[in-house]
């Protein structure tokens, strides 16, 4: 029996063209579509491009305290009441500016003003020119990546809910989750 060879993506098929073919005729043929994460900017995107961009980690979701003397921005392991932490989803997506007013929403010119944005975010990624991640669903095909890569928050942190703010500064993290 032969072994079998497993592929992260698919492979990739080498071809030559006939030597009565003109070459340039053979890089027109073969041009592959770059991702739309890579042929756009933030700003070129349409509204669904822009949405798939969010790997649904919800480590933007996580309470963050600044430092009102140096600026300093901490993470805390407490997460906005909205966050379905089984899913790592937002209960109420379309209504969460008005139900919480500290909530952002992402544009693209946020993201490049806001330091707190993970570094592991998509959003951040493409505005600082990076790639995304092998573990990103855009480039896994799953979401299940995430979880998998330890970059998802899901079933780790405590609600706000549950906790009265006077108390999050003992819940600052050293490590994003």
């Amino acid at each position: 029996m032969l072994p079998r060879l497993l592929f992260c993506c698919s492979p990739k098929l080498l071809y030559k063209p006939p030597s009565n073919q003109d070459p340039s005729e053979f890089s027109r043929m073969n041009k592959i579509k770059k991702p739309f994460w890579e042929s756009k900017s933030l700003d070129e995107m349409n509204k669904q491009e822009w949405e798939s961009l969010c790997d649904g980690c919800a480590r933007c979701c996580l309470q963050k305290l600044e430092d009102i003397d140096t600026g300093d921005i901490y993470y805390t392991q407490i997460v906005c009441q909205l966050l379905d932490q089984k899913t790592g989803n937002c209960c109420q997506y379309e209504k969460r500016s008005e139900l919480v007013p500290t909530c952002v929403s992402l544009t693209p010119e946020k993201t490049r003003e806001l330091n707190w944005m993970p570094d592991t975010c998509a959003y951040r990624l493409l505005a600082e020119n990076k790639p995304l991640p092998a573990w990103h669903p855009l480039i896994s095909g799953t979401p299940d990546t995430v979880i998998a890569a330890g970059i998802s928050i899901r079933g780790q942190a405590i609600s706000e809910a549950d906790v009265p703010e006077d108390e999050w500064e003992s819940y600052i993290t050293e490590k994003l989750i």
